[in-house]
């Protein structure tokens, strides 16, 4: 079921529309002829069709996996067959291989199985024999389940992962598979050849041509679906074709890094009332990531046990706290001084309002700081903030030890000891601590 080009939307009755021919071999299955669809988008609302088109194809890639599922009714069954025998094959201490498989490898390996079913008096049983000898066959995976199985075999990466964080994890692969479903139809992974990896590409180079689109955005999509064709391949031996090989974009180019100037932000983003559109947790995050350089997220997900106003020198310690960190290197304790202090009494629990939700926070300070004309450029973001921090440090004669250890980032040489001490980066942070708005 081969897509030469994604679905374009139509128009009916004012409306956006996905219109499909019942392929042939599924005809029988579906007897509509033709599927007409709803987006939902009105055209008056979306003239030119640009959100409609996105969610064209992401109904396309729906329905291409509606009509494999009539197709393949007989799957599921096959699927639970295979993950029995690949169970009881692991039984046996053996990695599960199908009796194709086993013909075309080594002999010694096919010997070694028949000895070993000898040996355990398994060669009556049935479910013993299938598992050893590769009765059941291996189900065909298609695109729509790729993720799936991805996910299945990286479980133990997403145990460290709050909910928030596997959502993130998950959402980027799951379009850029409806963007390729979209472009080539929903086919078995094991059927892809390098024509539809090449089409997959040159759909991307039209819409980063055509609409304007960011490189690095296409080039994610092909990493990403490249890096989950490759792990399962490796895990179960599949032998794919490497299709998606040397097809990223070129040209891409790395975003511009963005800092306020520090009397940007002490005369403006720190004024009296600058922030009023902001409710109070929102606002107070503002103030501690301004001081302490943390990211959003670390900002956002901090808890009473993370917070220590009560000691000789106030400070907020970096911890995984049901969620992963960004690197090895982020978990720190920074402490607290000028806009960060004031902010964390008032705080003393944390943002609950916030946690996990970071990407909400960013949305809604951006969002404010925009209308207040308190965004120099396009670049900037609250999570300029960051930056602002780290060249207030350079500015300063900061050690890079202590800037690298406020920053929770690699330092270039070796690690050995603790680190500077709190009372250092006390000193270093007083040099450059903010006066907090009044009132």
């Amino acid at each position: 079921m081969r897509r030469s080009t994604a679905p374009r939307p139509h128009k009916r009755d004012g409306i956006w529309y996905l219109v499909r021919r019942v392929p042939k071999e599924f005809a029988s299955f579906d007897r509509r002829g033709l599927v007409r669809i709803s987006t939902g988008v009105a055209v008056a609302d979306d003239p030119r069709g640009v959100r409609a088109r996105d969610a064209v194809r992401s109904l396309g890639a729906e329905l291409e996996t509606y009509w494999r599922k009539l197709g393949d009714g007989q799957s599921a069954e096959a699927a639970l067959r295979f993950e029995a025998a690949r169970k009881r094959a692991r039984s046996f201490g053996l990695a599960y291989r199908t009796n194709e498989e086993l013909a075309a490898g080594p002999l010694d390996e096919l010997i070694a199985r028949m000895k070993l079913l000898l040996d355990r008096n398994a060669i009556d049983n049935a479910a013993d024999v299938a598992a050893v000898m590769g009765g059941a066959r291996r189900p065909a995976l298609r695109l729509s389940g790729l993720l799936k199985e991805f996910e299945a075999i990286e479980q133990q990466n997403l145990l460290a992962m709050s909910p928030n964080q596997i959502k993130k994890w998950r959402n980027p692969k799951k379009r850029a598979i409806a963007n390729l479903i979209g472009v080539i139809g929903d086919k078995e992974i094991a059927r892809m050849t390098r024509e539809d990896a090449v089409a997959f590409r040159e759909w991307w180079q039209k819409r980063v041509v055509g609409g304007g689109l960011d490189i690095g955005t296409a080039n994610k999509d092909i990493g990403h679906i490249s890096k989950m064709l490759r792990v399962v391949d490796l895990t179960h031996q599949l032998k794919l074709e490497p299709v998606f090989h040397h097809l990223r974009l070129s040209g891409a180019v790395a975003a511009q890094r963005a800092a306020f100037s520090e009397q940007f932000v002490q005369e403006k983003i720190l004024a009296e009332g600058a922030l009023d559109g902001l409710n109070d947790e929102a606002r107070h995050l503002v103030y501690l990531i301004a001081d302490t350089g943390l990211r959003l997220s670390e900002a956002a997900n901090l808890t009473a046990e993370t917070i220590h106003l009560d000691q000789e020198i106030p400070h907020v310690q970096v911890r995984p706290n049901g969620r992963r960190l960004k690197t090895d290197h982020s978990a720190r304790d920074i402490p607290l001084v000028g806009c960060a202090l004031d902010a964390m009494k008032l705080h003393p629990n944390g943002f609950p309002r916030y946690r996990d939700k970071a990407a909400s926070l960013s949305a809604l300070v951006n969002k404010v700081l925009g209308k207040k004309k308190l965004l120099p450029t396009s670049e900037h973001s609250l999570y300029s903030l960051r930056h602002t921090f780290e060249d207030r440090l350079t500015a300063v004669e900061a050690p890079e030890k202590v800037t690298a250890s406020l920053m929770g980032h690699k330092w270039i040489r070796p690690k050995y000891g603790a680190g500077p001490s709190l009372m250092q980066k006390h000193e270093w942070l007083q040099k450059i601590a903010f006066k907090p708005p009044k009132g």
